[in-house]
């Protein structure tokens, strides 16, 4: 360092030394200055996020449409690919009571004078397909971390495509044990891209879409899958009387119909914005944004949006990693602090959904075969059932616009439980006409099901999550859903079958036992989550309200002078540089 010194004018002879450099002093001045700007512009950041928030909880159904059309399409796009897995699982369970495939995969029973797939076959079966569901939802969220949404599920539906070769193979197997062996090893194998549709078409349909469209594309996942049963059952209907090869070769072969045309979709569609913040892509973002957004009335430029839309993506990553002092997204984070409870909420919504007699609709045909009716009833009734299911997802889309998802999903939780009741009552009724009665109430069953808690629980699976933990927290979800559909999978055939336990209907009171006990737990800890923004969960969560206080609690999101002390100057300035990526590209 130099020393300066200064001469005094009037007193010449006086010489005053500065130990400090004058520059020093124009240095810091130009810093403060410097950092005083990164504060503005870090206000400025934070209210525009605080608006955006503001105006998309404010938001009308019309303006949503209006101005998130192609938002909605892609969602749409993505999801249809668990028509698939719908398609699948349905046509497996219903032709355990097809004749020809029965003949072609079971044994022959001679106290029945019947062919049956053993017991332990159908188990084995069903467990395989869930076993491949977690091992495929485990991988998802590796891949989908590392290589973003779109990339991975391209790649699981190149795969599907040469795995459905395994299915159809087995078909020309003549031996019956061997040709069950090749059919498990298959759906095992297919299994495993079912897990990857699982978690991330719910991810994107909730990352992509504002608060107003967000109950219609989550619970658009739960009508693909209905669609998916109602195309298998509508095709097993029609071969119902043949005792050709063909009537099982045929809805097999019809499986490679999907995964090309969905494969050329997920490629043209943008990747999720959420995404691309979290890895700090933030160009990549506003142009997604840009994508999915259409100029109207209500929106004259779509680039301010999604720069506005980036900015709040950026606070609210932001704001999660002040509060909880990490910045990390593993597996172990999603049972730490208030994320265990989000976690635990999201993996009990799934569970319930497994544990309610949700089987009774997958093995739906054969339960009415051995309920009394006839095997082209039975089927008859299987293609009604899916009818009603997709009329009851629709009729969720009306009926969330008047309650809550809590009440929705706890009310018809109770609904189910009544209607188990007393179909285990008639199960014990040896009058014939009992059949019919049963057959009715499933009918009704699986339409209060598909009206609450099969469409309700995606909704609710993708709130529950932080933005950065959200895929991986679906994940465990999901797997809880999918381990207890192993134990379901394992006690439901020989529940059903009547060379096993043989109960028949009965099996309601057992059903409807769980869904008493998870309607008692859903009272004190499923929270009202309707008309609150992402960034309000957050808040909502990370102070503990209670369940039942979430509807009327207020809330204030993006608080400045917190953030703003967590970070330190240091941390705004950070912030502020990666920002002005986007506000140069904008002008540019």
């Amino acid at each position: 360092m130099v020393t300066e010194f200064v001469e005094d004018v009037k007193q010449q002879e006086v010489v005053t030394q500065i130990s400090e450099p004058l520059t020093k002093k124009a240095t810091d001045d130009s810093v403060d200055s410097e950092m005083n700007d990164y504060i503005s512009k870090f206000l400025d950041m934070s209210n525009n996020a605080r608006d955006t928030d503001s105006k998309e909880k404010h938001m009308s159904l019309a303006e949503g449409i209006k101005t998130f059309p192609k938002a909605a399409f892609w969602s749409v796009v993505l999801s249809t690919a668990l028509i698939m897995e719908g398609y699948d699982t349905n046509l497996i369970n219903s032709f355990y009571g097809f004749p020809a495939f029965t003949k072609k995969y079971g044994e022959y029973y001679p106290e029945s004078d019947s062919y049956e797939v053993p017991t332990k076959w159908q188990t084995s079966i069903s467990m395989a397909i869930y076993c491949g569901e977690v091992l495929g939802l485990y991988l998802a969220g590796i891949m989908a971390d590392r290589i973003g949404y779109r990339k991975t599920l391209i790649n699981a539906l190149i795969a599907l495509t040469a795995f459905i070769f395994v299915i159809f193979f087995s078909s020309y197997i003549e031996t019956p044990y061997t040709a069950r062996a090749v059919l498990l090893t298959g759906y095992i194998l297919v299994s495993i891209p079912y897990g990857f549709f699982q978690t991330l078409t719910l991810s994107y349909a909730a990352e992509i879409c504002p608060l107003v469209l967000r109950i219609y594309l989550t619970t658009y996942v739960n009508m693909c899958w209905v669609f998916g049963q109602l195309i298998s059952s509508g095709i097993l209907r029609g071969f119902v009387g043949s005792s050709s090869e063909s009537a099982y070769k045929i809805p097999f072969a019809i499986q490679w119909a999907w995964p090309v045309p969905i494969m050329i979709g997920i490629y043209l569609a943008p990747e999720s914005p959420w995404w691309l913040v979290k890895k700090g892509k933030l160009k990549e973002a506003k142009h997604s944004l840009t994508r999915l957004l259409t100029e109207n009335e209500h929106l004259p430029s779509k680039d301010l949006l999604a720069t506005a839309m980036v900015e709040k993506m950026q606070m609210t990553y932001k704001e999660e990693e002040l509060f909880k002092q990490r910045n990390s997204a593993s597996y172990a984070d999603c049972f730490k602090g208030s994320d265990f409870r989000r976690t635990r909420i999201a993996c009990m919504v799934w569970l319930t959904q497994s544990i309610t007699g949700a089987s009774l609709m997958g093995y739906s045909t054969y339960f009415y075969i051995q309920a009394g009716l006839s095997t082209n009833m039975s089927f008859t009734f299987s293609i009604i059932q899916y009818v009603l299911g997709l009329i009851g997802t629709v009729g969720s889309w009306f009926l969330s616009q008047k309650v809550g998802r809590f009440s929705i999903y706890f009310y018809g939780l109770c609904a189910m439980f009544t209607i188990l009741v007393i179909v285990g009552g008639l199960g014990c009724s040896s009058d014939p006409n009992a059949s019919w009665g049963i057959g009715s109430l499933l009918l009704i069953f699986t339409f209060v099901y598909d009206l609450t808690i099969g469409p309700i629980c995606y909704c609710l699976v993708a709130e529950m999550p932080t933005a950065r933990l959200r895929t991986k927290t679906i994940i465990l979800a999901r797997n809880t859903y999918n381990i207890a559909g192993i134990v379901t999978s394992i006690i439901s055939p020989y529940m059903l079958n009547p060379t096993a336990w043989n109960w028949k209907a009965k099996t309601g009171f057992f059903w409807s036992g769980f869904a008493f006990f998870c309607a008692i737990y859903c009272w004190f800890d499923l929270p009202e989550t309707k008309n609150r923004t992402f960034a309000e969960l957050d808040i909502l969560f990370n102070t503990g309200v209670p369940a039942r206080k979430f509807k009327k609690t207020q809330v204030n999101v993006f608080d400045t002078g917190d953030m703003m002390e967590k970070l330190g100057d240091e941390g705004i300035k950070n912030m502020m540089v990666q920002h002005n990526e986007v506000v140069e590209t904008e002008k540019a």
